[in-house]
C-alpha cells in the first residue's frame, strides 16, 4: 500500500480544469534584495519581506468562453541566479479543442527590491476568451482594512482600502498602478499592456484578492483573432520598512486561545452519486460513524425523483441519519411541492432540514420560498427552512433571500475555483472562516449552513445552477483522486477548524461511498488509472469524522498555528478533556509545540507507516497503537500526516 499513499499524495491534474494555475516540476527559492521570492512552474508565490507576506501570487492564465484554465505547456526554461537577483526566461503553450495559445515569458529580480514579470504571445488560431494575461493575489492577512491608492487610467488617483467584509462588487477598478503598505513596507505595482481590476476572492473562499486584467464590465466572452499578439508587463517595487526576521519554522507553535469556543456544529454526509445504492456492508460501516444528517437532492422537475427519494428514505432508515433534503423546483414550483407533501405523506421520512433552490436561479428567491415553504411546514412543522445558494458564497453575496420563512442561510464550498494544486488548497482553507463571518453580517440572525463541502466543484455555477449527471466513461471533474489520500484528511480537518471556529451552525461534507466518498465500498474504482482504489477500501478522511464523533458534546476551542500552510490544529474541549486533530499539510516532517496547555495526553498519527493498516480497518482508531507524551515536548509529524491527541489537559492559568 506504500506506493498507493505516495501515488495519493502527489496526484497532478494534466488537462483542461477549472483553475488558474499550472502544474510542473520546477520550484526553487529566490531572492531580490530583500524580497524572498518562489518560483514554481512558471508563477511566482509567497513574495515576503521579513515575516510579512506582500504578494501571494503572480501568474498568468488563459481562460476559455466558459471560465475554464486551459493548462500551459512549459518549455525552455532558463534560470540565472545570484544571491540577491534573478532572471527566468520560459515558453507556454495553451492548448485545448478551441484555443491556440503561445508566449514568451521573462521574470527579473533586481537587488533594489523590485520584481518585472512580462510576456508577448500570439494566437495561432481564432478563438473566444474570457481571460489572457496576468493575475496577482493579494494575501488577506495583511492587507484586509489597509488603505490601498490606485492611479487609474487617465492619471487620477484616490485611496480606497482593501475591504474586510467579503465584497461582493470590485474594490478597486481601472487600475493602472496601486499603492499599498504592509507592516511599514511601501508596495507599488505598476501594470501595462491591459485595463486591470481588483476582486474579493474570498466570494469563493480564495484567501486573497485578486488584481487582474481585462474588466468584467467588457463583453465577454471576447474574440481572439489568428496572429493577434497581447503583450503585458507587471512591475512590483518595494520601499521596505522594518524587516523582521522569519520565525523558524523548525519549531511550529500552536497556541490555544481557551476563552473563544464554539458549539460543535451538526455535521452530515452527501448521499453517493453512483449509481448503485449503498449495500447492507456499506451501511453497516457508515451507520457507526454517527453523521448528523444525510443530504439528497431532489430534482421534483424530473420524473424520476419519486424513485431517488425512495432509495434515499430505505438508505437514510438503515443509516439511522435524518434527512437534509435539497428540492430543485422550476416554474411549476407549487404542483411540485404537492407531489412532494404527498410522497413525504406516504413515507413519513425523518427529516431535520429542507434546502429551496430553483432550476434556473443562483439564489432562491424569496418568491419561491414564500410559495412554498408554508405548506412544507403543515407537514412538517419541525422541519429548518434553508434557502440561499446551491453555488459558491460569490452566488449569494449582495443577494441575501429575506424571507420570514427562512431559519438558515446556505451556500456551498470548495476550494479549487481558481487553482488546483496543494498549496492552494492549503490556503484557501481560512477563507471559508471569512465566507462564514461575511454571511452572518446579512444573515439577520439566521445560522449559516454550508452544504456541501467538496475538495472539487459539482458543476460551473457561471452557466449551471446544479449538478447534473456525467456521461461518458472518463473521469468525472466532480472527482478529486487526492480524496483517499492523507492530504484530503489533512485538508478536511483544517476546514472543520475554520468553519467551527467562525460560529458555522452546521455543514455537510463529500458523499458516502465511492469516488466522491469517504469509504470506496464494496465496488472497486469505476476509474483505475485514475483513482487507484481497491474495494473495500477505507478513506484517511473517513477518520477524521469518527474522531470528531467521539466528541459531539464538546466545544470547539479556537487555536493558531505559527506557520498555518505547513501545520494546523483543531482543538476540542469539555472543561475536563482536550482532543486535538493536528494535520501537517506539507510533504516534510514538521515539529510542533502546543503552547497554553499541561498535562499528559496520549498521541497517535496517520501517516504512511500506519496507511497501509488503517484503509481496511474501519477500526484502526480503536486498535492504532498510541503513545505517551508530555506538554512541554516537541511532537514529530510526519509528512502528510493526521495526529490524533487527547488526555486530561489542564490549561495555563
Amino acid at each position: 500500500m506504500s506506493s498507493l499513499y505516495e501515488y495519493s499524495s502527489s496526484l497532478k491534474k494534466k488537462t483542461k480544469w477549472h483553475g488558474d494555475h499550472n502544474h510542473n516540476d520546477h520550484r526553487m527559492n529566490l531572492h531580490a534584495g530583500l524580497l524572498s521570492v518562489f518560483y514554481e512552474n512558471g508563477s511566482l508565490r509567497y513574495i515576503s519581506m521579513g515575516n510579512n507576506e506582500l504578494i501571494r501570487m503572480i501568474y498568468s492564465a488563459v481562460r476559455d468562453k466558459e471560465w475554464l484554465t486551459i493548462y500551459p505547456e512549459i518549455s525552455g526554461e532558463e534560470f540565472e541566479q545570484h544571491s540577491d537577483s534573478f532572471r527566468i526566461r520560459y515558453n507556454c503553450k495553451y492548448k485545448s479543442d478551441e484555443i491556440n495559445f503561445s508566449a514568451r515569458y521573462l521574470i527579473e529580480g533586481h537587488s533594489d527590491n523590485s520584481l518585472i514579470f512580462s510576456f508577448e504571445g500570439e494566437a495561432i488560431n481564432t478563438f473566444e476568451k474570457s481571460r489572457i494575461g496576468f493575475c496577482v493575489l493579494h494575501p488577506v492577512e495583511g492587507c484586509s482594512g489597509n488603505p490601498c491608492n490606485i492611479t487609474h487610467s487617465d492619471g487620477n488617483s484616490e485611496t480606497l482600502a482593501f475591504p474586510v467584509y467579503i465584497s461582493p462588487d470590485q474594490p478597486f477598478t481601472d487600475i493602472k498602478s496601486m499603492k499599498w503598505k504592509v507592516d511599514g513596507s511601501e508596495c507599488t505595482l505598476i501594470f501595462s499592456g491591459d485595463v486591470f481590476e481588483t476582486e474579493d476572492q474570498r466570494n469563493w473562499t480564495d484567501n486573497s484578492y485578486k488584481t487582474y486584467c481585462t474588466p468584467q464590465s467588457l463583453p465577454c466572452p471576447a474574440t481572439i483573432s489568428k496572429g493577434q499578439k497581447i503583450s503585458q508587463r507587471i512591475e512590483l517595487k518595494v520601499e521596505p520598512g522594518v524587516v523582521n526576521t522569519i520565525g523558524d519554522k523548525d519549531e511550529i507553535r500552536i497556541s490555544v486561545s481557551p476563552e473563544k469556543s464554539f458549539d460543535m456544529p451538526h455535521i452530515g454526509i452527501g448521499r453517493s452519486t453512483r449509481s448503485v445504492a449503498l449495500t447492507e456492508n456499506e451501511i453497516g460501516v457508515l451507520k457507526n460513524i454517527n453523521f448528523d444528517h444525510y443530504r439528497v437532492d431532489l430534482y421534483l422537475f424530473s420524473t424520476v425523483w419519486r424513485e431517488e427519494a425512495d432509495k434515499a428514505a430505505d438508505e437514510a432508515v438503515k443509516l439511522n441519519y435524518p434527512l437534509e433534503l435539497a428540492l430543485f423546483f422550476d416554474e411549476n414550483s407549487i404542483r411540485q411541492s404537492d407531489d412532494f407533501i404527498t410522497w413525504v405523506t406516504d413515507r413519513k421520512p425523518v427529516v431535520s432540514l429542507i434546502s429551496l433552490f430553483h432550476k434556473t436561479e443562483s439564489v432562491t428567491s424569496d418568491r419561491l420560498t414564500d410559495s412554498v415553504a408554508p405548506r412544507l411546514k403543515q407537514v412538517l412543522p419541525q422541519v429548518m427552512i434553508v434557502c440561499g445558494t446551491n453555488a459558491n458564497f460569490a452566488q449569494l453575496n449582495g443577494n441575501f433571500p429575506s424571507s420570514g420563512f427562512i431559519d438558515q442561510i446556505c451556500y456551498s464550498v470548495h476550494p479549487q475555483e481558481h487553482a488546483s494544486d496543494n498549496s492552494t488548497l492549503v490556503e484557501n482553507l481560512q477563507a471559508q472562516a471569512y465566507s462564514v463571518e461575511s454571511a452572518m453580517q446579512f444573515a439577520e440572525g439566521r445560522g449559516i449552513w454550508i452544504s456541501p463541502v467538496n475538495l472539487q466543484r459539482r458543476f460551473n455555477a457561471n452557466v449551471e445552477n446544479y449538478e447534473t449527471p456525467v456521461s461518458g466513461n472518463t473521469f468525472p471533474p466532480q472527482a478529486d483522486n487526492r480524496l483517499m489520500s492523507l492530504f484530503a484528511a489533512c485538508w478536511t480537518a483544517g476546514s472543520v477548524k475554520y468553519l467551527c471556529e467562525a460560529g458555522a451552525s452546521g455543514m455537510t461534507f463529500f458523499e458516502t461511498a465511492g469516488e466522491r466518498g469517504i469509504i470506496q465500498g464494496d465496488f472497486d474504482s469505476r476509474w483505475p488509472e485514475q483513482f487507484k482504489t481497491v474495494k473495500g477500501m477505507i478513506f484517511p478522511v473517513c477518520f477524521v469524522f469518527q474522531y470528531l464523533f467521539k466528541y459531539k458534546s464538546f466545544k470547539v476551542l479556537k487555536s493558531n498555528s505559527s506557520h498555518p500552510l505547513y501545520v494546523d490544529c483543531l482543538i476540542l474541549a469539555d472543561g475536563k478533556k482536550v482532543c486535538m486533530i493536528i494535520s501537517n499539510f506539507s510533504s516534510e516532517k514538521q515539529k510542533v509545540i502546543v503552547e497554553g496547555l499541561t498535562g499528559e495526553f496520549t498521541f497517535s498519527q496517520l501517516n504512511a507507516e500506519s496507511f497501509a493498516g488503517s484503509v481496511s480497518d474501519i477500526k484502526w482508531l480503536e486498535n492504532r497503537q498510541t503513545m505517551n507524551i508530555s506538554h512541554n515536548r516537541k511532537i514529530i509529524l510526519e509528512p502528510f500526516s493526521v495526529s490524533f491527541i487527547d488526555g486530561d489537559f489542564y490549561l495555563y492559568k
